[in-house]
């Protein structure tokens, strides 16, 4: 009664049978770029490393690394702040480092920023040192990322040879 009919179920499965045989490379190549948002209603703590753009709407607390940012009016950011391309327009607490930065006219900013372009809207709040450099920042895709190495269970862990441990 409630069932599919059977020329409907043969439909789906063509279509999916031809999703199957489309090539890994056609797929990956159609999708759009790599965009993240972080809503008004969440709150995270810790390290946010991005390769794409991201835009942010509720709070970060911690270090945060990405190609392209937007920190939206009424966001909050206490923290580093790394990017290729940086907008505020909510709260941030903490060195900037971007190539090019812009202010809207809601940003409230405490911290240095380091820049190649810095754009100040009228009515926006700036209290710290802006310093032009050329090269500010390595992007994303190009920063090392910290190594990690194995310990066993006969170690704590903290490098020091187990005959210098306390």
């Amino acid at each position: 009664m409630f069932g599919k009919s059977q020329n409907e179920n043969t439909d789906n499965h063509r279509v999916s049978a031809s999703a199957h045989k489309m090539p890994r490379s056609a797929v990956a190549s159609s999708a759009a770029p790599e965009a993240s948002s972080i809503s008004s209603g969440l709150s995270i703590v810790g390290k946010i490393v991005g390769h794409g753009a991201l835009t942010i709407f509720g709070q970060v607390e911690g270090e945060l690394r990405a190609s392209t940012v937007v920190i939206a009016e009424g966001a909050q950011m206490e923290g580093d702040v790394v990017a290729e391309e940086l907008t505020i327009g909510g709260h941030v607490k903490g060195t900037i480092h971007a190539n090019r930065v812009k202010l809207n006219s809601t940003a409230v900013v405490e911290g240095d920023i380091f820049h190649r372009t810095l754009a100040i809207e009228e009515n926006a709040r700036f209290e710290g040192m802006s310093r032009r450099e050329e090269n500010t920042i390595d992007m994303p895709s190009r920063a090392s990322h910290p190594k990690v190495f194995p310990t066993d269970g006969n170690r704590k862990g903290n490098g020091v040879p187990d005959g210098l441990n306390p």
